[in-house]
């Protein structure tokens, strides 16, 4: 099989032939049909994540046809199209997994983190934790689904039933969970980078009632804001623009530091949360309301061999949507 390997974080991927997995107890091979580029991807190559298993195949938005099974997987999902995502695995046995809240696991495998992920030909999954997708369906369309809407998702939830909802970063994960508000009847608010009008312009777009920068003030107050920009300077400009007993949600893995603020920004019962992770019920939920919403992904395709130039991209904001890799 071909790979995009990372051999130590800060350099770039490399263009590699691997023997293709045999899938062991309790997973199947796919065939990967498209994988998305996820900030967290960024993340892992940049170093800015600590551990990641190395040598590393990222991605961890998985699209792909099962073509292989292995022991204890009934044959009949061969041809079956999966979607992989993150969270690829928990242990079961944590306090956080017997309380439902697999999401904290202490001991679980993620995808294109500690286990190789879907910059390649072919990938392994586990078959408890992959979800089985619609074949009649764009599997490039379907690839930013697995994080960028499934975090998104999460974020929606903890954000609790804001009427007026500020997003701070309009990237892969705004843009889907944008169409989601919007069809839940939400009045959405999209903060973007200064001078940033390509990402305004989609924001519109899809239905968000304002489009502006981050440094600028929307024309109401906010219920509640979700932060998908890793920028901490944005926790304080997002409290200081949500209403007393809103709350404020911060959606993203890694973040820079988070500035010195004024207790009068927090004062007034809001709240400041973070999501992390996600559910395989997360999953069940989002992809049946994706369904409904009729939740299209914006996305920019990149050959398997130019995954650098996705990653340099997305580094440098210039991905509309979602940018996606496919073999």
């Amino acid at each position: 099989m071909k790979a995009m390997l990372l051999e130590h974080a800060g350099q770039p991927l490399r263009l590699v032939e691997r023997t293709t997995p045999a899938p062991g107890p309790r997973q199947i091979r796919l065939h990967v049909e498209a994988c998305a580029v996820c900030r967290t991807d960024l993340h892992v190559v940049d170093g800015d994540l600590p551990n990641p298993k190395l040598p590393l195949i990222p991605g961890h938005e998985i699209v792909g046809i099962a073509d292989l099974v292995g022991s204890d997987v009934d044959s009949s999902m061969l041809g079956h199209r999966f979607g992989v995502p993150w969270l690829g695995r928990t242990c079961g046995n944590c306090c956080y997994c017997r309380a439902g809240r697999e999401n904290l696991c202490n001991s679980p495998v993620l995808t294109g983190y500690t286990a190789d992920g879907g910059f390649a030909t072919h990938v392994l999954a586990d078959v408890d934790y992959a979800f089985e997708l619609d074949r009649r369906d764009n599997p490039v369309a379907q690839a930013p689904l697995l994080c960028a809407g499934l975090i998104g998702w999460r974020c929606l939830k903890k954000a609790g039933d804001a009427k007026r909802l500020g997003l701070f970063g309009f990237g892969a994960a705004a843009h889907i969970i944008a169409q989601v508000s919007v069809w839940q009847g939400r009045q959405v608010f999209a903060f973007t980078k200064p001078g940033d009008v390509t990402a305004q312009e989609l924001a519109r777009q899809l239905g968000c009632i304002w489009a502006g920068s981050s440094e600028d003030r929307p024309p109401a107050e906010l219920d509640a804001a979700i932060i998908f920009a890793p920028v901490g300077s944005l926790v304080p400009a997002a409290l200081a623009l949500v209403r007393k007993g809103g709350r404020v949600v911060c959606g993203g893995i890694h973040m820079s530091d988070i500035p010195a603020m004024h207790y009068e920004l927090l004062w007034g019962e809001r709240e400041l949360v973070s999501v992390a992770n996600l559910t395989r019920r997360d999953g069940d939920e989002f992809f049946a309301i994706a369904k409904q919403a009729k939740v299209t992904a914006r996305t920019t395709v990149y050959p398997l061999h130019k995954a650098n130039d996705a990653l340099e991209d997305l580094r440098s904001g210039r991905v509309s949507g979602a940018a996606v890799l496919v073999p």
